[in-house]
């Protein structure tokens, strides 16, 4: 029998060289850009349903996992993001501590075509419009 180790494997290679250059940020803005900061029928985690929650601008996107998938004769990459805001006082005109909103999971086809998202939010952030 074969023992069969995917460590030293070229794709893992591949996809650790794909992951380093590939700016996460852009690839957030992007998808953000095209939905206007807004996300539409979000139900969250106690089956509330939400219409629209609208985004505040600017945004930072962190990358905390990537996952490669096999579904079939279909191959995509999930790439998991912590959203995060800057909350700014109003009364003072200061950026106080940046707050986590949520997570975003989006997911791309082999040729790195948006495929689908996943939207994890803090509906009791005061930094989204419900």
């Amino acid at each position: 029998m074969t023992k069969l180790e995917l460590k030293n494997h070229q794709v893992w290679r591949d996809l650790t060289e794909i992951l380093e250059t590939l700016d996460a940020n852009i690839l957030v803005q992007e998808h953000l850009d095209q939905c206007d900061y807004k996300v539409c029928g979000y139900w969250d985690e106690q089956d509330v349903y939400y219409e629209i929650i609208t985004l505040p601008r600017p945004i930072k996107a962190e990358l905390v996992s990537s996952s490669i998938g096999v579904n079939h004769q279909e191959r995509f990459l999930q790439l998991k993001f912590v959203i995060i805001a800057d909350a700014i006082d109003n009364t003072k005109a200061v950026i106080s501590k940046a707050q986590k909103l949520g997570e975003l999971v989006l997911v791309y086809d082999e040729n790195l075509e948006f495929v689908d998202e996943n939207w994890l939010l803090d509906v009791d952030s005061p930094l989204l419009v419900k």
